[in-house]
């Protein structure tokens, strides 16, 4: 695709030695597997002008850290999140169980979803509880910057 006009809007590749956002610095996110989950690609403004932040992440069985995760935040901006569970005769299955905080209220996710999450609003902890199969997770922030 070299040469065309727009082929840089079309990443197939994991851009490396950009700053990721602040809660995945110290985290091994360089487009390599790791035994929890590979960062596969991200988009964002420093990847593709004008473009809103997404991350693309498998996570892998075994993973789960049920203590650990991401603790309780607040953006300014809207956020979606989706995990997507990989079985082919039950694609609504999740194949494991995240807990996932919005505002004080818990939920335990054991199937496929999307989650919208509007600016302003505190999200998280989230905690993997258990991952029997690869999970696909991604998010998107408005604007081109995870802050």
């Amino acid at each position: 695709m070299a040469g065309r006009k727009y082929a840089h809007h079309i990443v197939t590749e994991f851009k490396r030695g950009l700053a990721l956002p602040e809660f995945r610095r110290g985290a091994q996110f360089d487009g390599a597997s790791t035994n929890r989950s590979h960062f596969m690609m991200y988009l964002g403004e420093e990847v593709v002008k004008g473009s809103p932040y997404i991350e693309a992440v498998w996570l892998w069985p075994g993973a789960a850290d049920p203590t650990g995760g991401y603790p309780q935040h607040v953006h300014q901006h809207d956020e979606s999140i989706g995990f997507f569970g990989t079985d082919t005769k039950n694609v609504y299955d999740l194949g494991g169980e995240i807990e996932f905080w919005i505002e004080d209220e818990k939920y335990l996710l054991t199937r496929s979803c999307l989650i919208f999450v509007p600016g302003r609003m505190k999200h998280c902890p989230i905690k993997f509880i258990r991952i029997d199969r690869p999970i696909f997770h991604f998010l998107m922030v408005t604007g081109g910057k995870y802050d």
